[in-house]
């Protein structure tokens, strides 16, 4: 073994006894011939001292030698690199002293250099080619059966599909994918109606498998299984994503926890990635990484090899700018390795008896679940079968609103609504499309709106187009569909395949279909030839080219000429083709959403509020979309809310629940018109203590007063911490009493609950039990909470603003200046420039890393969305004083739509002020009395430093906020807000005793 094994151990600690006593134990364990002992080489002193005892203590054994050299690269011109992929993994810098580090030596040698290391040890040579031998292991591969013909009658589809898959010996495969998705549907568990190509199979229809009939879309089975070329199908389930699990654990229970693993994923240090992190640990800024790794041009799989001839000003700086050649040389070697192992999402194996007999496996990284040590590859390499788990959310948002429609219409069925929707299809023309499935994007809305959606076809067709290269095809088929261009055919039979896309091949499986019709393939033989194109394999093209002309000339007398042009055609399409199968399946649930969104709006907006109820940013994009509908958002409320987002229908406020219905629908309920924020949706309170809660209000009544609240809960769950975030969010509004009284009386309330709670335990009841309740605690005095306090409070447990917004103010100066929406920046190009204003929500401020520059991330919220901002040093150090939140600015800068994310670069900032017909502002270094105090604590602070810092700020009440500022050893910093009771006036004589740890938009002062 290496240095750490028990015997070489051993030697090192002079102890040649006890490493004799040990490698004999293992020989007598293991038995003589099955037992060596390594010798290694790698020019350490350490293994020196090993060889030298190694030998003698296997001639008094009678233990063979074995040469050996431990590989962690394979040339040795890889040790610098591998260097660097050392720090990538354990996040240490190439500079780091105290770290990590290999040898040169531990490289893959060649036969020559281990004869040479190892020339005094013959033996140890012979006797690795002997353990090589020994290893050798021949794999029986079994056969799937006879290859089916093709019938390509559509009355015998399914008699056809029977035969291939009893032939291939699919149906037990089958079968056990029949039985988990029996019982999801049985226990009520939301599955996909399909997904892949699945969706083509009439068997899977039949059994329930998909709800897609592959006949109505036009599917085609060989997709999903060709006989021609038997390999596993691929059956992907999505189930909702809140219970998938609940079926992982049956596939469990029933066929064996030993027969049923979760399967590895490695992730990739592609292209960008491997120059960023590359960059990191040689010690870059980000600024500089990401310069470099935005050149890089957006396309799926590409290499720094072809971004490097693609982009002329990269190729520019890896060859004047010495730094980025070096960064380039050890990224091009780590580009492709493995970054990190992880479980993949939602691939699942299932063997017929233990996995351990077929694949190694190990837990995963939270050492609780067993896993494959093998990914997807070799699993369908080796003949096991993988299914994919996945969990949708959008099926859970689905089944949420089903559930509240049955409130009021308990007949409604999804698989009942027509799928020609006009309302539907409206909502996708003028890009009212958040909540819509897989439509959210800014790409896919500007689409949607270009298309013009008029059937369900449409939307399948939009979803196979926005995808990375049938995004090519997009303006040849807007133009064709709305007939700008004509529509041509090479020849007339292809009008049946590409009629409903208007001349355009967007499916794969309109490929196959043209090689069956024009050419006389079989569609399994079409199949294959979709791959061979879409692999590009230059000989097998020229093959496949001859068999398509020979076959058109047979089949339809197509000249040469004429049926090279087709093939040409087919080529280009079978590169951007995508799966119909999948794209109908996803349209189909695209279209519920757009479906229910369109009638019943209140419902849908509250089930995609509840399943975003712990993401602030998502529920803040979604309330605005409840705005623009005109349902109301009634803040949360101790007496009315539920857990989750529930409809309301409130007095005043117009029905949009549904829209209008033919009369002889016979509904007469006057439908819903608003959505009451859910308590789990209230940062700090805890899921568990909101379900007491709710439990005590229907078993006891509604809650009086915050100390009836109190005394009627138990004191754990009525804890400060959550009457604090309650209260804020005014959850006891309800009560009538201001919220700034209602927070200066929590103690009182909590001490009343303990004492409650001590009295219940002792059995005493209160004598007059129902006047307790009902008393309140003495009114304290408090200073009411400026409008800003109120909306920052709403804002930082709800996700946006209930009793009014910060931006009212401002209406008059936003319309004189006709500023851009963040909401609408999705339209623009990557690195456009604009001019949006908005209040500042979250401000970080960092330093850069390479030379320790102040700078600043922040984020800015409009009426409609918020965005995140960098604000690099030289604009940084102007209108520092100003990103305090809360403030109103105007931000002119350019926009990063890098990996679908919306970010921005400031490229100018002015202030706003709110006074009707005052425009824009320079900022100046003293901008308000309330800029924010900047504290900085160095890594040798001491507690006593902190409370001394403490009794100063606590002596000195004002109006400016502070921040702390804590430096890490690691050079990193943490950033942390006082808190509302620590503002202070930052005067004269404060400043003098803060003046060890203050610092300026200039630096620390000294």
């Amino acid at each position: 073994g290496c240095l750490a094994g028990e015997i070489n151990s051993a030697i090192q600690a002079n102890n040649i006894e006890k490493a004799k006593a040990s490698a004999a134990e293992y020989r007598d364990i293991l038995g003589t011939e099955n037992f060596f002992m390594e010798l290694h080489d790698h020019g350490m002193e350490a293994q020196h001292k090993c060889n030298r005892a190694l030998p003698q203590i296997a001639r008094d054994l009678g233990i063979g030698l074995v040469a050996a050299n431990d590989v962690h690269f394979l040339r040795r011109s890889d040790h610098e690199a591998h260097d660097v992929m050392m720090c990538i993994g354990t996040g240490k810098m190439v500079q780091d002293e105290n770290r990590m580090r290999y040898v040169p030596e531990l490289y893959f040698k060649s036969p020559a250099e281990m004869h040479e290391i190892f020339r005094d040890f013959p033996e140890a040579i012979s006797n690795t080619l002997e353990i090589g031998e020994r290893c050798r292991f021949d794999l029986e591969f079994g056969r799937y059966g006879e290859r089916a013909a093709t019938d390509s009658d559509f009355v015998k589809r399914l008699d056809y599909e029977l035969g291939v898959l009893e032939k291939t010996g699919f149906v037990s495969y089958l079968l056990i994918v029949w039985d988990f998705i029996h019982f999801a549907k049985e226990k009520g568990i939301p599955v996909g109606p399909g997904r892949g190509s699945s969706a083509g199979s009439m068997v899977a229809y039949v059994l329930g498998i998909t709800d897609i009939d592959p006949l109505q879309y036009g599917l085609i089975f060989e997709r999903f299984l060709n006989p021609d070329r038997v390999s596993p199908p691929d059956i992907d389930v999505d189930f909702c994503e809140a219970r998938r699990g609940e079926v992982l654990e049956y596939v469990r229970q029933k066929y064996g926890g030993r027969r049923v693993a979760q399967i590895i994923t490695f992730g990739k240090l592609k292209a960008k990635s491997v120059v960023r992190d590359v960059g990191r640990v040689l010690g870059w800024s980000y600024r500089d990484a990401d310069r470099i790794a935005k050149m890089i041009p957006n396309e799926l799989n590409i290499t720094l090899d072809s971004a490097v001839e693609k982009n002329p000003e990269l190729k520019r700086a890896v060859a004047t700018e010495p730094p980025t050649r070096q960064l380039f040389d050890y990224a091009k070697v780590l580009e492709g390795l493995s970054r990190n192992a992880g479980v993949h999402a939602a691939g699942v194996v299932i063997a017929d008896r233990d996995l351990s007999d077929y694949i190694p496996l190990c837990r995963d990284v939270k050492g609780n679940d067993v896993i494959s040590q093998y990914p997807m590859g070799p699993l369908n390499d080796l003949g096991l079968l993988k299914m994919d788990f996945l969990g949708l959310k959008t099926l859970t948002v689905i089944e949420d609103t089903v559930a509240l429609i049955h409130k009021r219409e308990p007949n409604f069925a999804l698989k009942n609504i027509p799928l020609d929707d006009n309302a539907a299809f409206a909502l996708y023309n003028r890009g009212e499309t958040i909540g819509l499935f897989q439509m959210e994007s800014g790409g896919m809305t500007s689409l949607s709106k270009q298309l013009d959606v008029k059937k369900l076809d449409d939307i399948i067709a939009l979803i196979a187009l926005y995808r990375p290269g049938p995004m090519e095809l997009i303006p040849e088929y807007v133009k064709a569909k709305k007939g700008i261009t004509p529509i041509k055919y090479l020849h007339p039979l292809l009008e049946d395949i590409c009629a409903d896309t208007y001349g355009v091949m967007i499916y794969q499986e309109q490929v196959m279909a043209a090689a069956s019709k024009l050419a006389g393939y079989s569609l399994a033989q079409g199949d294959l030839l979709r791959r061979a194109m879409g692999k590009k394999d230059k000989e097998k093209m020229a093959k496949e080219r001859k068999n398509f002309i020979e076959g058109c000339a047979r089949t339809n007398k197509i000249p040469e000429k004429k049926a090279n042009a087709i093939f040409d055609l087919l080529e280009k399409f079978a590169g951007y083709g995508f799966n119909k199968s999948h794209s109908a399946a996803y349209g189909v649930i695209s279209y519920q959403t757009a479906y229910l969104k369109a009638h019943y709006p209140v419902e849908f907006m509250a089930g995609l509020l509840s399943n975003e109820i712990n993401n602030t940013e998502k529920i803040s994009v979604f309330v605005g979309e409840c705005k623009r509908m005109g349902v109301s958002i009634l803040p949360p409320d101790i007496n009315k809310s539920g857990l989750k987002f529930m409809p309301e229908t409130v007095a005043g406020i117009g029905d949009a629940g549904r829209s209008k219905r033919e009369p002889e629908t016979g509904i007469t309920d006057p439908g819903y018109s608003a959505i009451r924020y859910g308590l789990a949706g209230i940062k700090h309170v805890g899921e568990t203590a909101m379900e007491a809660v709710i439990r005590e209000r229907e078993q006891g009544g509604d809650f009086i007063s915050l100390e009836d609240f109190c005394t009627r809960l138990d004191s754990r769950i009525a804890s400060r911490k959550m009457l604090e975030s309650l209260i804020k969010a005014g959850a006891f509004d309800f009560a009538g009493r201001d919220r700034a009284e209602l927070f200066s009386c929590i103690d009182d309330a909590v001490s009343a609950s303990v004492a409650a709670q001590r009295d219940r335990l002792a059995g005493q009841v209160a004598l007059f039990d129902e006047t307790t309740a009902s008393s309140t605690s003495r009114k304290r005095a408090a200073s009411r909470w400026s409008d800003h306090e109120k909306l920052s409070y709403e804002k930082e447990l709800l996700g946006f603003y209930v009793s009014g917004h910060p931006l009212d103010a401002y209406a008059d100066v936003f319309a004189a200046k006709n500023y851009r929406s963040i909401a609408s920046l999705g339209e623009l190009n990557d690195r456009a420039s604009f001019k949006i204003a908005g209040a500042i929500v979250q401000v970080e401020k960092k330093f850069t890393r390479k030379d320790g520059k102040p700078f600043a991330v922040i984020w800015l919220e409009d009426l409609t969305n918020t965005l995140e901002v960098v604000v690099w040093n030289e604009v940084y150090l102007k209108v520092s004083d100003a990103l305090v939140v809360g403030r109103v600015v105007e931000i002119k800068g350019t926009l990063d739509k890098r990996d679908e994310a919306l970010r921005a670069t400031a490229m100018e900032i002015r202030l706003l002020a709110p006074e009707k017909g005052n425009g824009a502002n320079e900022i100046s270094a003293d901008v308000s009395q309330e800029s924010a105090v900047m504290l900085q604590f160095s890594t040798a602070t001491t507690g006593d430093e902190l409370r001394q810092v403490h009794e100063i700020l606590a002596s000195s009440p004002g109006q400016q906020p502070v921040e702390l500022l804590f430096d890490r050893a690691n050079g990193n910093s943490l950033r942390l807000d006082a808190g509302s009771e620590f503002r202070v006036n930052l005067t004269p004589v404060l400043k003098e005793k803060l003046s060890r740890w203050l610092v300026t938009s200039f630096g620390k002062i000294r």
